[in-house]
């Protein structure tokens, strides 16, 4: 499992310059307080349906992606959470995500490796679960005046024969995710 994260953590710069259509809209949120009104927008890879609206809404998240028909079954879902920056640091973030994970399955087992991501710091962290379910969580931040903290998430069987095409859609994802501020009057797109 390693290798293969060293292995895709090397072939991210090609998806870095993948440009992503400004009309491409996933996910917004009015503004609240002090944070600004907010846009993601994310090229969605061929295959995969977006939705912020209904199984996303219904399960308590910004958006999810999944293929095929929605199934309810949260392996081989990648799920967009949005939320007001709780903690100090992007570092401190992952580190409380890692505590609650290993609080959760002080079995499993933790890495990290660092996404380059064009327009934000993101962070990934590979949680091996004693389960044999494995998740990958990337936190990225915006910036300090966006008021947020996004995550991507997607878990799946470890012993998932589709594993490596999965992370790589995932991470197509990710590095193509584009925050914007003062965006909240564009509709989000579902069903692509």
């Amino acid at each position: 499992m390693r290798r293969a994260w060293l292995v895709l953590a090397c072939l991210l710069p090609a998806w870095v310059q993948a440009g992503v259509p400004a009309d491409n809209v996933l996910a917004h949120g009015a503004r609240d307080g002090a944070t600004p009104a907010w846009t993601i927008a994310v090229d969605t890879p061929a295959g995969w349906t977006r939705d912020c609206c209904t199984y996303a809404r219904a399960i308590g998240v910004d958006a999810v992606l999944y293929q095929g028909e929605w199934s309810g079954n949260p392996q081989r879902v990648m799920v967009l959470n949005v939320s007001a920056r709780k903690l100090p640091t992007l570092a401190a973030e992952v580190q409380a995500d890692r505590k609650r994970y290993l609080q959760h399955d002080p079995a499993g087992k933790v890495s990290g490796f660092a996404v380059r991501q064009r327009a934000m710091p993101c962070e990934a962290t590979v949680y091996q679960g004693s389960d044999h379910v494995d998740d990958v969580v990337v936190f990225c931040d915006p910036g300090e005046a966006s008021g947020i903290r996004l995550s991507w998430s997607m878990a799946f069987d470890d012993a998932d024969s589709s594993r490596h095409a999965l992370l790589d859609d995932f991470m197509q994802v990710v590095v193509a995710t584009r925050w914007t501020r003062d965006s909240a009057t564009v509709p989000p797109a579902h069903g692509s």
